[in-house]
Formats: C-alpha cells, sequence, structure tokens
C-alpha cells in the first residue's frame, strides 16, 4: 500500500491549522473558501514552489454538495430546509455527494505533488494508511470500502464494524493533488446523518433522477470517539496528527505565500460563480 512516508522524498511537510482560522485571508466564514485554498496550494504545490502541505480545517455548520446534489429536481427546497436548520449550503469542486460540517468534523487535506504520476487508488491509500496509523493504538479494525446508506458512499469510505466514520475525496489540479478527508470526531453523526437524509427527501420528493442518491441510514454512521470509545476531540486530534508527521518528516509552519495568495483569490472567484447557482 502507497503511505506518505514513501511516495514523498521530501523530509519537509508544511503544517497549516485552518481549523480555528478559516478565514485566514479575510475571506467570510464560507467552506468554498477551503476548496479554493486547496485548489491554490496544490497549484504551488505541483509548482515546487512550496512543499507537500498537510492542513487541517473546521467550519461551521456546511452542507457541503457535489455537482449531482445541485441537480435534484426540488434542491432549493433542500436548501431552504438547511437554511432553516441554521446551515449554510454550498457546491465543492471535487467528486462526490453531500457532506454535513460542523465543529465536530475535522477536514484534513493532505496536498502532494504528482511528479511521480500518483493513481487515483494510490492517493486513496496514502489516506487510508495514514488514518490506520493515527488510530493504531485504539484500534486495528479500520478497514475501506462502500458503506450503503451512508452519506457521499464510497469505495474508500472508512468504518470500524460496518460504520462509516470518514470518507476521502480526491482533487487534482495541474502537478498537484489534494487527498481530503472529513473525520467524525465528536459530536453526533446520528444527528448529522439524519440531516442529510431530510434535504434528500426534501429535493427529491420521490421522484426518479437520472442520478442515484443516497438513502440516508443514521445507524450506519458514527464518529471515531463512539466506535472506539475515547473522548477525542477535533483539537486532541489535530495533536495527534501533527505528532504523527513529526516522527517521519521535519514540519514547516509557514504561512501562504503571496503567489498562493493570488491564486487562491482567483480560485474563489470561481467557486464563488459555481454557487451562486443555489444563491438565487
Amino acid at each position: 500500500m502507497k503511505t506518505i512516508q514513501n511516495y514523498l522524498q521530501e523530509d519537509t511537510i508544511r503544517f497549516l491549522d485552518h481549523s480555528k482560522q478559516p478565514n485566514v485571508l479575510g475571506e467570510p466564514n464560507e467552506a468554498f473558501i477551503s476548496f479554493a485554498m486547496d485548489d491554490a496550494i496544490a497549484t504551488a504545490v505541483g509548482n515546487k514552489a512550496v512543499p507537500p502541505t498537510a492542513r487541517m480545517w473546521v467550519h461551521a455548520p456546511t452542507l457541503v454538495l457535489g455537482i449531482p446534489d445541485s441537480r435534484l429536481p426540488y434542491v432549493r427546497d433542500g436548501i431552504d430546509y438547511m437554511t432553516e436548520q441554521q446551515y449554510q449550503v454550498v457546491i465543492r469542486n471535487s467528486g462526490g455527494l453531500a457532506v454535513l460540517l460542523n465543529r465536530g468534523v475535522l477536514n484534513v487535506s493532505f496536498i502532494l505533488p504528482n511528479d511521480k504520476k500518483l493513481s487515483i487508488h494510490e492517493g486513496y491509500d496514502i489516506m487510508y494508511d495514514f488514518i490506520q496509523q493515527l488510530f493504531s493504538p485504539y484500534t486495528n479494525s479500520i478497514e475501506a470500502y462502500e458503506i450503503v446508506g451512508s452519506y457521499c458512499p464510497g469505495d474508500y469510505d472508512l468504518s470500524i464494524n460496518g460504520i462509516k466514520f470518514a470518507g476521502i475525496s480526491q482533487r487534482r489540479v495541474r502537478q498537484g493533488v489534494a487527498v481530503q478527508i472529513y473525520l467524525d470526531v465528536e459530536g453526533s453523526s446520528y444527528e448529522r446523518a439524519s440531516l442529510v437524509r431530510r434535504f434528500y427527501e426534501i429535493s427529491k420528493k420521490g421522484e426518479t433522477t437520472k442520478h442515484t442518491y443516497p438513502e440516508v441510514n443514521p445507524e450506519v454512521m458514527g464518529t471515531i470517539s463512539q466506535l472506539t470509545k475515547q473522548a477525542f476531540t477535533v483539537e486532541g486530534v489535530i495533536l495527534e496528527i501533527k505528532r504523527l508527521l513529526q516522527q517521519s518528516f521535519h514540519l514547516q509552519e509557514t504561512p501562504l505565500t503571496h503567489q498562493e495568495a493570488e491564486l487562491f483569490h482567483k480560485r474563489l472567484e470561481q467557486m464563488a460563480k459555481r454557487n451562486e447557482t443555489i444563491r438565487t
């Protein structure tokens, strides 16, 4: 299996903790800034302008839609429902379907150079292996396969005993790759899944659609805290990620470069245009 240790020849990784300052460049606190930021960093990493980067990010309550979700027949009604529940709604630029974020969900991006032609599966394997390493003191039962009934289902759903606690996606930009994972760390995964289930019910209203949307079952979703019987917090998991990376790499905690900031603003404009469709 491909690991981050055997893929990277560099001995340095930049570590960016944006969990408490998602609007690091003074932008509005909306989740699509994080996808724009990963794109900007991936471009710079691909150009070898900055080291490979591990970025931690957390957002206030947000439903992140995949592009297929934006084509639901009654998506406006679903968005109105989520707004009533005090959730923002945004469309991301990477694959997959709807994911619910709040302060109990940690997002981790490994932003890597693609000069060695990292395959899609190898990108997923790097994150899967790292999560197994991260939680190895607490469990050796983490598996990767599609959990039917989960939201945003895929071959690299991470689960313990059939209960999903994380999902992985990828975004490829020029010579850079952003491998992204959401980790349900704390809070109620049941409540998060119930909200997504209701969103789909309202947005679909039983109609037949070209795209297959998940029949969400909250019983198959859980937090890593619940599944390992450990009182993990988002802040605590970030510290564990940092410690694990420090075992193999020198960590550099430098801010975004001027080039990255310029790229970020261009990507942010593109993300804003994409999201205009759900804001009107």
